[in-house]
């Protein structure tokens, strides 16, 4: 049986797999292996889902976050516009290894950038990187199948 929540102005409906903001930006899902931790997060792997990203939610559930994949590897940087949710950033190049991992705060709109350039990047709730033990140089592994956006993440 499928149920659905819907509320107004920046909440998650979650329908088949698939994410959705109020918004109407869709957000598929996809599975990683960071270190060695099983996660299955939001992919964000165009520019409109980069754009929204996790703005405008008062919530992450523990295990729950986002994987954007860039265009191209660059000199990617975050920021939290309308973003409520105390976050770190884990910013990974293309051979998979974590290059940074930085902590972002709630409204700010200071740009925190990686130190080299990066094909990846994942946010998940402010010390869940620091509890599970997974640090610069861990690598993240991902697994194309399970990509339920429908693009793949090279």
């Amino acid at each position: 049986m499928k149920s659905v929540l819907l509320m107004l102005f920046g909440s998650v409906l979650y329908v088949s797999g698939t994410f959705k903001t109020a918004l109407a930006v869709e957000f598929g899902s996809i599975n990683l292996v960071v270190g060695d931790i099983a996660i299955t997060v939001e992919y964000a792997d165009t520019f409109s889902r980069r754009a929204q990203g996790l703005m405008y939610r008062d919530t992450l559930c523990q295990q729950c976050g986002m994987f954007f994949k860039f265009d191209q590897e660059k000199y990617a940087a975050m920021w939290m516009k309308n973003t409520s949710i105390p976050l770190d950033v884990a910013y990974i190049d293309k051979q998979g290894r974590i290059t940074d991992i930085l902590a972002l705060k709630p409204h700010d709109l200071t740009a925190r950038g990686a130190s080299r350039p990066v094909r990846y990047a994942l946010e998940m709730n402010q010390g869940w990187f620091a509890k599970h033990g997974v640090a610069v140089g861990d690598t993240v592994q991902i697994n194309v199948e399970s990509n339920e956006a429908g693009a793949t993440p090279d």
